[in-house]
């Protein structure tokens, strides 16, 4: 037997050290990753590239990739995987490389700067890539490494331009961190410029615009800058434009620059650090805003402004809804926006590309809007076959169709790629509600299909309504029954149990969320007014020293109580919209009582079993009343009930029993109700 406990107990050793090893693994299980720079420098001349670690795939997703995104310590940068760059002066130079694992589950590496030393030649040419800031992006642009993702660091370039003749002065402005967000979704931790760029207070943001701010993050309310606005990239009315930025954004930051050369593109390097409280929703858009006045002290300016999805891991194909949480009651007549983005990732270019977006039941899709999308393309004529570059739109049942046809999207591993942007696309769209939809949160997800590729399958974009609250308004009438009460009568030695009719109103108020479409939960109070009438007449023949007596006693007793319901939580639960059904907990508790109790007792010959005269003068009376104005619980108990009407809102008609424990009785209540 000794042995035999010596082995179980070697046997248990070994299990739990397994469990610890085996909690230890999958504890330690993120993947942290690593990337290291390897330079080539020849003269004032450098070709970069890394040293990576390998990258583990997520099941199902399409082959995991790294992209890099470089800083150069001069004011330039590249996305490419292994750029080349020439540096004009001959110093010491800190690189920084970002790399993001695509598709992969463990950590991104962190940002490895490395110190490399150039030795400048005569050689004048320059072999590094062009932005075409003025050219292709108006002088003002914002691009982010990588989207962000709770307690992790993004990369971002402001890059800004003059398109001048002449040298200017001007001031820049990026505001992050929107109002109708919680928490903060980012920290600025590091700022990097090249330019001379002085961080300055702006007193031109009106200081008047604080009530409003405190509107907001006391309300909730949430406002959306319209297209038009942020592509009136000449507007006028700077102030105007700086207060709207205001509205939006808790944090701005505003640089001054000077001596900005004719024709002259300069770039300036945050470091954005996701905070752990960050908005956690997946489909969700957040944003980045910036202003560039080139001339200060002069209205012209320029508004470029970066949305972001957040991810879970990082996926450059992502669905995206602009509006995450609604309000039930003001949605009727409005659109919810959705965006799709997409990313070539092949060996070629494609030429048809078919976004598959389910569209959830609430939607209408004959309201759909194409309101954005890249490539920029015309939409194809309705059932017209056409050789140009197009983007049509076919409605099915259930989804809807984006499908570019006759295009060129370059593919980020095709020979002589240089901007990433080349390979990316998106959509962007909206729809109206439908005329008969609930308050459920809508889902959806796009199938992206490149050419005769198989499908890739984005994440899911989710939309939730808000709870809100409806307050009704609730009047009945309580019915008791199986009710007596016992009541000690004074100068009387018994106490007697009567029969007692009760009559009982309430009016009161109830609080739930507004217009829940099955389950949800609701919280009443309610003031009544109930009297308990109660009487009795008890007769009986006793033997007295002159003969039989006859004796009858009159009692009565009014019992008016006033009293709070208080129903704390009950669950309902609506089977349509005409018929619901609840059950909860409900108390009672009186603020004031007042009890009135009487009796008559008179006293009779009786002889042949009839009466013969009364014995006026042994008729005993009694009255006494007492009242309480001390708040005390009455009852409590248990009810089920049930409602037929606008079940969801609107006017019901209701019944509820109500089993009490306190004083065991049972209670039908009959009741109105109306909820707003």
């Amino acid at each position: 037997m000794k042995i035999k406990l010596n082995q179980l107990l070697l046997f248990c050793i070994v299990i739990f050290f397994n469990i610890i090893t085996f909690s230890q693994e999958i504890k330690n299980d993120s993947i942290k990753h690593t990337a290291n720079i390897i330079e080539i420098i020849n003269f004032n001349n450098v070709e970069f590239n890394t040293e990576l670690s390998p990258l583990r795939q997520i099941a199902g997703a399409p082959k995991a990739f790294w992209t890099n995104y470089w800083e150069f310590d001069d004011g330039d940068y590249s996305f490419q995987n292994n750029p080349k760059h020439s540096y004009k002066e001959d110093e010491e130079y800190t690189v920084r490389l970002a790399a993001t694992n695509n598709y992969d589950d463990g950590e991104p590496p962190l940002t490895r700067p490395k110190k490399i030393q150039i030795i400048n030649s005569n050689d004048e040419s320059s072999i590094n890539e062009k932005h075409h800031l003025l050219d292709l992006h108006n002088g003002l642009r914002l691009q982010n490494n990588r989207e962000p993702r709770p307690n992790e660091e993004m990369q971002v370039i402001l890059s800004y331009g003059n398109e001048k003749d002449y040298p200017t002065n001007g001031k820049l402005y990026v505001f992050f961190n929107e109002h109708k967000y919680k928490n903060d979704n980012f920290t600025l931790t590091d700022v990097r410029t090249y330019h001379h760029e002085e961080e300055t207070i702006d007193e031109f943001i009106s200081s008047s615009i604080k009530s409003k701010n405190e509107l907001i993050k006391t309300t909730g309310i949430n406002t959306f800058v319209n297209d038009k606005f942020l592509s009136d990239t000449t507007s006028l009315d700077l102030k105007n434009t700086l207060d709207t930025a205001k509205l939006f954004y808790r944090d701005y930051k505003v640089w001054n620059v000077d001596n900005v050369q004719s024709k002259e593109e300069r770039n300036l390097f945050l470091t954005l650090k996701t905070t752990p409280e960050m908005l956690k929703d997946t489909s969700a858009i957040i944003t980045i805003r910036s202003i560039y006045v080139p001339e200060r002290g002069k209205n012209p300016h320029k508004i470029t402004e970066k949305e972001m999805e957040i991810v879970t891991s990082h996926d450059p194909n992502k669905m995206a809804v602009y509006q995450s949480f609604l309000n039930y009651r003001l949605v009727r007549f409005k659109r919810l926006k959705y965006k799709v983005r997409f990313q070539n990732n092949g060996e070629g270019p494609a030429s048809l590309i078919k976004l598959n977006v389910d569209i959830p039941e609430m939607l209408d899709k004959s309201t759909l809007k194409v309101i954005d999308m890249y490539p920029k393309v015309p939409l194809c004529p309705l059932g017209k076959k056409v050789r140009y570059s197009c983007m049509d739109t076919i409605i099915m049942q259930d989804k809807i169709s984006f499908q570019f046809k006759n295009i060129y999207l370059p593919g980020t591993n095709q020979k002589g790629v240089m901007e990433k942007d080349s390979t990316k696309g998106f959509v962007k769209y909206s729809m109206k509600f439908a005329k008969d939809f609930h308050k459920v949160k809508s889902v959806s997800k796009t199938e992206i299909i490149f050419d005769k590729n198989d499908p890739i399958l984005t994440n899911k974009s989710t939309s939730r309504f808000t709870p809100g609250l409806s307050i009704g308004v609730k009047a009945g009438y309580n019915h008791n029954f199986n009710y007596n009460e016992n009541i000690k009568f004074d100068k009387l030695e018994n106490d007697f149990d009567l029969d007692t009719k009760v009559k009982g109103y309430f009016f009161g108020a109830t609080i739930s969320p507004y217009k829940s479409y099955k389950w949800y939960l609701q919280a009443e109070i309610m003031g009544s007014y109930q009297i308990n009438e109660s009487s009795k007449n008890i007769e009986v023949i006793e033997d007295s020293a002159v003969g039989l007596q006859y004796i009858k006693t009159e009692l009565k007793s009014e019992l008016i109580n006033q009293k709070i319901d208080i129903v704390p939580i009950s669950v309902r639960y609506n089977l349509n919209a005409i018929f619901a059904i609840g059950t909860g907990i409900q108390t009672s508790f009186n603020f004031y009582q007042k009890e009135t109790s009487s009796f008559d007792k008179r006293y009779f010959l009786y002889r042949d079993e009839e009466i013969v005269e009364e014995f006026t003068q042994l008729r005993e009376q009694g009255k006494y009343s007492v009242e309480n104005k001390d708040l005390q619980l009455n009852n409590y108990g248990l009810f089920l009930d049930f409602t037929v009407g606008a079940s969801r809102i609107g006017p019901s008609i209701g019944v509820r029993y109500v089993q009490n424990f306190n004083n065991p009785t049972q209670q039908i209540h009959t009741y109105a109700i109306w909820k707003f």
